[in-house]
């Protein structure tokens, strides 16, 4: 880049690499090519002078363009400077008055003047050419160095020369994790740790619970539930079912079995830098950002066995002898608390909704659209159900249309929650079989009325319409 810069533009330059023996991550280098080339181009360009102005000033006849890299905790510093005349202040701040950025009396300090030049479609060029004028490439340099989550930093010095500095994340890796869920936590393993995944029988689970081992393709392994890894909870405390999700995991020579509630499929994820509280953290791998805006961490089974497996078997064979002792005890009914479903595609309705039933002594069952409804109804049937309308893959119409199809799930009292408060929409609702119709927003008193009334009286009260302003 610097050679055919220089043979383009008639000057002559030197390329220095310092640090080229550090090694960057591969996702970052893809990333940021065109930018460091940009930064070569512009060093050249816009940096280095004529060979007969460098004589003229006391200068070497030939430039010199330098990369330094250099490393410092989990970051990776990339600086490009050159010994040219410098940035030009005096001219960007003619552009920018001409231009309009900047007014007419105002003289801003040279760092702000500095900063122009990252401004989409500046340039100081008067002449477009096939390497300047365009205005087109430090404002791209910018935004890719942002977009890893980097920044760049600029020092220029007239008649000296100018630097770019872009600090980096040492890694921005994207790698393929294996979405599970123990209880509420929804964390990821690394694909490359997973041998396989398996639905055993509940039975050979529990058993495997209370030895500590289970025996997959002729080899014992060690068995832990993961929430009792993280230090979470004992045992699973998901609802029965005839079998129960098991994870293969190897790490080096070690491999062990893993019982987690539910696998929600491999996904493709950006590994975020976890930072200095954090790194340390043992079998902590990296966190990531999930499409619904929450956060996930990626755990390494195996490292977490090594240091917690003694205290987590411990804890869920404890577990599984108080499970055992309390199937051999008296039966005494408690009556449960009733369930409410929450259905809605916004995270931040399920959990204010869910907040303000669980402080009213209900339990609650969430669910994101329709069909993951359909999924939690074939496990528990609740008391009533809160549907959101607007959702992906299955809106609250088709939701109702199948319950009110199902000759199980037929009676279940269904309240839509929706901004749709046209009437169409209303006696749409109402034909489907809806039992009330609430508009947003709604009172709170007036819904924990709904749900009391169809919670705590064994006849089906009337339906009705309840909107609100």
């Amino acid at each position: 880049v610097v050679r055919q810069a220089a043979k383009e533009t008639g000057k002559q330059a030197r390329l220095t690499i310092e640090g080229g023996s550090i090694e960057i991550d591969r996702g970052v280098l893809d990333r940021m090519t065109g930018a460091f080339e940009h930064l070569l181009r512009n060093s050249v360009v816009h940096g280095i002078e004529l060979p007969s102005l460098r004589i003229a000033d006391g200068k070497d006849a030939t430039g010199s363009v330098v990369v330094a890299v250099s490393q410092s905790g989990n970051a990776v510093s990339v600086e490009v400077s050159d010994d040219g005349g410098g940035i030009d202040l005096p001219r960007i701040l003619e552009k920018a008055r001409a231009g309009g950025l900047i007014d007419a009396g105002h003289a801003p300090a040279d760092d702000v003047l500095a900063d122009l030049i990252f401004r989409p479609g500046f340039t100081t060029v008067d002449r477009v050419t096939e390497l300047a004028g365009r205005g087109i490439g430090m404002d791209v340099v910018r935004s890719e160095v942002d977009a890893i989550g980097g920044r760049i930093e600029t020092a220029t010095t007239r008649g000296q020369g100018t630097s770019f500095t872009l600090v980096l994340p040492l890694t921005t890796a994207i790698t393929q994790v294996v979405m599970v869920r123990c209880a509420a936590l929804l964390l990821g393993v690394p694909s490359t740790l997973v041998d396989s995944l398996r639905r055993l029988p509940a039975e050979e689970v529990d058993e495997a619970s209370r030895s500590g081992s289970i025996c997959v393709d002729d080899e014992v392994l060690p068995f832990y539930w993961l929430g009792a890894l993280l230090q979470t909870s004992a045992s699973s405390t998901a609802a029965p079912s005839a079998t129960r999700h098991v994870l293969i995991v190897r790490s080096a020579s070690q491999r062990i079995a893993v019982q987690v509630d539910d696998v929600l499929g491999n996904q493709e994820v950006v590994v975020k830098n976890l930072g200095p509280q954090l790194s340390r953290m043992p079998g902590l791998a990296g966190m990531t950002l999930l499409a619904s805006g929450e956060p996930a961490l990626i755990y390494n089974p195996v490292a977490l066995a090594t240091l917690y497996g003694a205290a987590a078997r411990e804890a869920t064979q404890a577990a599984a002898r108080r499970a055992s002792a309390a199937e051999s005890a008296p039966v005494i009914d408690k009556p449960l608390a009733p369930l409410v479903m929450v259905v809605d595609d916004s995270l931040t309705v399920r959990r204010v909704t869910e907040r303000m039933l669980l402080r009213e002594g209900y339990r609650v069952v969430l669910a994101k659209d329709g069909i993951d409804a359909l999924e939690r109804l074939a496990l528990e049937k609740p008391a009533i159900v809160l549907s959101d309308i607007e959702m992906p893959r299955m809106d609250g119409f088709d939701l109702l249309r199948r319950l009110r199809a199902d000759d199980a799930l037929r009676g279940l009292p269904v309240v839509m929650i929706t901004s749709r408060i046209a009437q169409k929409h209303r006696d749409h609702a109402l034909q489907l079989g809806a039992d009330h119709y609430l508009g947003k927003p709604y009172s709170e008193e007036q819904l924990l009325g709904l749900i009391a009334g169809y919670t705590g009286r064994p006849s089906e009260p009337q339906r009705s319409v309840l909107t609100t302003a």
